[in-house]
């Protein structure tokens, strides 16, 4: 029993430290689930119509996100993510005509995937494989450019 604790506990506080090299992914909440609607009429006739999207997606993507993604952290504050997905459900078509518009912008604001696919498990999983490879190379060029005078500097401080 002690050592589930202990070991629990270990986990526990090691899990932000390996939380810190994952990409903060911010998700786009979906507004396809929208209503809109009109009406209009005069002495001889009415008419209206409306039409509306399906149920809002956003704590489905962010789920499936936790699922099939754990190399990324799903993060609620835009200023801190390192990228940001907006995926799109579109509804109310036919069964086989709706479609997930997804698209990964990275820190800078630029678009680094934008595709459209059947079904919201293989956007998530698209946009997963986009954002891991892409923070491979930002991580890569983070570290080639770090400032070689604060390393010359500490070294002439040791002295």
């Amino acid at each position: 029993m002690r050592f589930l604790f202990l070991s629990c506990l270990v986990l526990a506080v090691l899990s932000p430290s390996f939380a810190g090299d994952n990409p903060r992914v911010y998700v786009s909440g979906s507004r396809s689930w929208e209503v809109k609607a009109g009406s209009g009429g005069t002495a001889g006739g009415f008419g209206g119509g409306g039409g509306g999207g399906d149920r809002p997606q956003t704590a489905e993507i962010i789920k499936t996100f936790n699922q099939r993604c754990p190399r990324v952290t799903i993060n609620n504050n835009k200023e801190k993510a390192d990228y940001i997905v907006l995926l799109d459900h579109e509804g109310g078509k036919d069964l086989f005509l709706r479609d997930n518009k997804v698209v990964v912008f990275n820190r800078d604001g630029d678009a680094v995937m934008s595709k459209s696919t059947r079904t919201l498990g293989n956007a998530v999983k698209d946009a997963c494989e986009v954002i891991t490879r892409n923070w491979s190379g930002v991580k890569a060029r983070a570290r080639n450019s770090e400032p070689q005078d604060d390393k010359q500097a500490e070294g002439e401080d040791k002295n």
